[in-house]
């Protein structure tokens, strides 16, 4: 009697936890077929990223809290300048521009009009305007993998 109380019991136990168990599987495979799904019907965006261009200006002393932040108002200003993405540090002043509706140095003459700062535009060497700039490895096996499943996908 004892006995077939106790397989009851473990039979009762075993059809519960086989009922949990295929649950969580077919949550799993939702949840799965949920990231397929996005995976093969969501676009990447697509950015002007080719209009958006990268300056430097350098200042000939460091740069304090109150200086940079009177430079940051006077850059956002300036028409082209994206604004969420003005860089201060020390005594070097990085920012990022449309190169359709302005230019570097359109950009430096017309913060100098605002104030007279001491500074100078950065102008990259000509030895270093035709270098290439990715540190990716574009032979390596790693990158023409995801090149391919990014091609894949998109």
């Amino acid at each position: 009697m004892l006995v077939s109380i106790f397989k009851s019991k473990i039979m009762k136990m075993n059809s519960t936890i086989k009922k949990g168990l295929y649950v969580i599987g077919g949550i799993a495979v939702l949840f799965i077929a949920i990231l397929l799904f996005h995976i093969i019907t969501a676009k990447p965006a697509v950015y002007d990223s080719a209009n958006l261009q990268v300056s430097r200006i350098d200042f000939k002393s460091n740069i304090d809290s109150l200086q940079a932040k009177q430079i940051a108002a006077d850059l956002r200003t300036i028409k082209g300048l994206t604004s969420d993405s003005i860089i201060i540090k020390r005594n070097v002043v990085v920012y990022f521009h449309n190169n359709k509706i302005t230019n570097s140095e359109k950009v430096f003459n017309e913060l100098m009009t605002k104030r007279s700062y001491d500074a100078e535009r950065f102008v990259l060497p000509a030895n270093m305007a035709n270098k290439e700039v990715c540190p990716v490895d574009q032979n390596s096996v790693s990158y023409k993998v995801s090149k391919s499943i990014n091609q894949f996908f998109n």
